[in-house]
């Protein structure tokens, strides 16, 4: 199974794609979206992404959650980006805690790929979760 983690960064989706447990170096390593209050900006983005789905044959989403509330809340944008997300109608997809990410990652010793760029971790870590 195809699984793509996604950590959501301010207008920004990071990607990271697993193929039966095993990291693929993929071209498009994020997807920004430019402005969140245009809606030709919405819709290029959305379009970004589905492309970025059918080319990847993308079988399953995890995300990251964001804290709704308190001093690590997710700004409003991630929230817009992750309702653009589960809209897809291409694919499943599922939110991970990052509590349960930081136990997966305590409890299984993971090997990050040389080719994995350090900001690509977190949705690495998600995609492997799911896996």
């Amino acid at each position: 199974m195809k699984i793509c983690g996604i950590e959501l960064k301010a207008n920004n989706i990071i990607l990271s794609v697993i193929e039966n447990k095993q990291f693929q170096d993929i071209k498009t390593k994020k997807l920004t979206l430019e402005d969140d209050e245009k809606q030709e900006d919405i819709r290029k983005f959305c379009n970004e992404f589905l492309l970025f789905l059918e080319q990847e044959n993308i079988e399953k989403i995890v995300i990251k959650k964001r804290a709704k509330k308190g001093n690590f809340a997710g700004g409003a944008v991630t929230f817009k980006l992750e309702g653009l997300i589960q809209l897809n109608p291409l694919c499943e997809v599922e939110l991970i805690s990052a509590q349960s990410i930081s136990a997966f990652e305590k409890k299984n010793e993971i090997e990050y790929p040389s080719s994995l760029k350090k900001y690509q971790e977190q949705a690495f870590l998600c995609a492997l979760y799911a896996s």
